[in-house]
């Protein structure tokens, strides 16, 4: 697909004027409600899909077909973000009325250095063909250390600050308390940083590491960097609400790495049969109307299971409570 500088930077304008409004109506720090979140969820994956029938129109259905299935594969991936975000969110004593700020600014940063991943990739595989190989090992690779992440008896719920964010605490220091929504205060003479601006980093730069395999994932559904970029950031920008929307729903969600790893995997595989095809072998190639149905396929029975499985545990879980009750108690 042909993209031009004017439709790059239309895209952009338009996509920074969703922001600012995004951003001016939730100005004001606030409980979001679940309805408030309800409904920005579902504005954002209408306009989501309007810009994908848009790209139907004027680019064709390839292009079109190549969006809607790089959108739900970073949504997708996306979601397992939140797991990580509840985690900061829960180190930094996130007052619940500034989440919704934080993770605004976090995600634009977040959007930014996926922008630059993206703009490297395009170029170092409009360059090296080879490199759809190290695409799809990493990806076959990351699925099954999902699976064994997965597997694991216990999970790991904690959270380490990177190496940059604890050089960035220790050279301009860190206030003790949330001053607002502000980001630097002056204390002692000095100028230093809130936990505001602490957790906003820690949210935007911590998405770098998941951006390292859905980065990958995308490019081997589409290489055309216009719409690798475009699905990156309609995934991101409903990703605010989706936090407020299904946090609660998110233990629940079991096999969800089951899910995202049979995700990768396919699409590694897919990787790996392309770059094959451009080398000259001989091998079938998975087209986009296929890559879209055994990925929502995937997403629904994942869903559906995992429900299945929350339900079953907490009827077990209620169970052995009832069973450890005291005998009085009983029979009271």
């Amino acid at each position: 697909m042909e993209v031009s500088t004017t439709l790059w930077v239309l895209t952009i304008v338009g996509l920074a004027a969703l922001i600012a409004v995004d951003f001016f109506i939730g100005r004001k720090p606030h409980d979001v409600s679940i309805k408030e979140a309800g409904i920005w969820t579902i504005v954002w994956i209408v306009l989501a899909g309007l810009f994908g029938l848009g790209l139907m129109i004027f680019g064709g259905g390839q292009a079109g077909g190549e969006f809607f299935a790089g959108f739900i594969t970073e949504k997708s991936l996306s979601v397992d973000n939140l797991f990580v975000f509840v985690l900061i969110m829960a180190k930094f004593a996130v007052p619940s009325q500034y989440q919704q700020r934080v993770l605004l600014v976090g995600v634009l940063i977040a959007l930014v250095l996926r922008a630059i991943f993206i703009a490297a990739g395009a170029a170092i595989l409009a360059s090296f063909s080879w490199v759809f190989y190290l695409f799809g090992a990493f990806l076959i690779w990351t699925a099954w250390k999902l699976i064994q992440e997965a597997r694991a008896s216990e999970e790991d719920e904690d959270w380490e600050e990177n190496k940059l964010l604890k050089a960035a605490e220790r050279r301009f220091g860190v206030a003790d308390r949330y001053h607002g929504t502000k980001l630097w205060i002056q204390e002692n003479g000095k100028r230093v940083m809130t936990p505001m601006l602490v957790v906003m980093l820690a949210i935007g730069t911590t998405d770098v590491l998941f951006a390292l395999d859905s980065i990958p994932a995308i490019f081997g559904l589409t290489q055309d960097p216009y719409i690798v970029f475009t699905a990156n950031a309609f995934a991101l920008m409903g990703l605010r609400q989706l936090y407020f929307l299904i946090g609660g729903l998110l233990k629940k969600l079991v096999h969800l790495s089951y899910g995202l790893s049979v995700i990768l995997g396919f699409i590694g595989v897919k990787l790996v049969l392309h770059a094959l095809h451009e080398s000259g072998v001989h091998v079938p190639e998975i087209s986009i109307p296929v890559s879209l149905g055994v990925i929502c396929s995937v997403l629904i029975v994942t869903t559906i299971t995992s429900l299945r499985a929350s339900k079953k545990q907490a009827a077990e879980a209620a169970q052995e409570r009832s069973d450890g009750a005291p005998k009085d108690s009983i029979d009271v």
